[in-house]
């Protein structure tokens, strides 16, 4: 553990830094499925607005 030493004498302990690496872009596979998620949510997002807006005619 890394530990220095300030004024008076104390020691002060830093956490261990973890190991850093580079991200990898996302496969054609991958951005594909990122698609098709991202038309579900909004799919069921909208889907959502108008169950509420028709539910809340007929009351």
């Amino acid at each position: 553990m890394p530990y220095t030493t300030e004024e008076g004498g104390r020691l002060n302990n830093f956490a261990k830094e973890p190991k850093i690496y580079e991200a990898e872009p996302p496969t054609e596979g991958q951005k594909r499925t990122y698609i098709l998620l991202g038309i579900a949510a909004t799919a069921l997002v909208v889907g959502l607005i108008l169950v509420a807006f028709f539910v809340s005619q007929n009351s």
